[in-house]
């Protein structure tokens, strides 16, 4: 799995974040990093650190009759920290299925909020193909309507990555990565998992892009 950086850029009151992953048969796909950039979301380096913004990874693949993604955010965290649902942040996962691959034919909109009559979370998700009106429901649960299902709650962190044998590489020159130390285990994030009927997203033999952002009511960098 390659990594790919996420960008930020303000404007007219929006901070955006944004990770790619391809979906392509038999090859790796790209995703996106945690903490980055540092200065809006590494607790290291800003004490209000914009978690909720934060992507983590997207990862989307098929089966034979299923296309499905999963955006992580807000993490990684300790396990005894609960899942990160912000109401001013919307999520937003584009697919390109047209052939023009810098476009956006898919563009599902995910945004979180507590119910009018309860104080407990829930999700809503719109522009699903195939499905009527918004996907909405509780969080912590498979929600399905029309085919579609999606869950969004907390999660262990699915990322593997030796971060201290990166750090013994960068000082010393020498290759120190261990394949069994992994510093994302034991750590958990706020995950969106979405899947949908293959028929709905495939195009002929277009390839499939996927990539994925979040942008903040009212932010400013």
């Amino acid at each position: 799995m390659r990594r790919n950086a996420k960008l930020m850029a303000g404007a007219a009151g929006l901070v955006l974040a944004v990770g790619a992953t391809q979906v392509l048969p038999g090859l790796g796909l790209n995703a996106a990093d945690h903490l980055d950039p540092p200065g809006r979301t590494d607790p290291s380096v800003d004490s209000t650190p914009d978690r909720a913004a934060d992507i983590a990874d997207l990862y989307a693949w098929h089966t034979d009759d299923k296309f499905n993604v999963i955006l992580t955010f807000s993490g990684p965290q300790a396990t005894d920290q609960p899942a990160n649902y912000d109401p001013d942040v919307l999520y937003e996962i584009n697919i390109s299925n047209a052939g023009n691959r810098a476009s956006t034919e898919i563009p599902i909109r995910v945004r979180f909020g507590r119910g009018s009559m309860t104080d407990e979370f829930g999700v809503q998700v719109t522009n699903l193909p195939g499905v009527s009106d918004a996907l909405v429901g509780p969080v912590e649960t498979d929600i399905t309507k029309d085919g579609v299902m999606v869950h969004a709650g907390l999660f262990d962190d699915p990322f593997f990555f030796d971060l201290q044998g990166f750090m013994e590489t960068t000082d010393t020159g020498d290759l120190s990565f261990m394949a069994d130390r992994d510093f994302f285990a034991g750590q958990n994030l706020t995950a969106i998992v979405i899947s949908i009927p293959r028929d709905r997203i495939e195009n002929g033999d277009n390839l499939i892009d996927v990539w994925a952002s979040t942008a903040r009511f009212g932010g400013q960098l």
